[in-house]
């Protein structure tokens, strides 16, 4: 699945985990996708979005 929002474009993003002894680790942040049935013109088509872009109301769901 690929971790990008149709709509905000948001992507994972990355850094380092520090743990208590300061060694470091890559980390990912992923966004809460979700695949979702989208109003597009008069019919219906599955999107992949981000949570806040649904909570936010930039996508009407069908």
């Amino acid at each position: 699945m690929s971790y990008r929002c149709e709509v905000c474009a948001k992507e994972p993003w990355v850094g380092k985990q520090v743990s208590f002894s300061h060694k470091r680790s890559s980390k990912r942040w992923l966004p809460n996708i979700q695949k979702i049935r989208v109003k597009h013109g008069s019919n219906a088509r599955r999107m992949r979005v981000c949570t806040s872009c649904i909570k936010a109301g930039k996508v009407e769901k069908a």
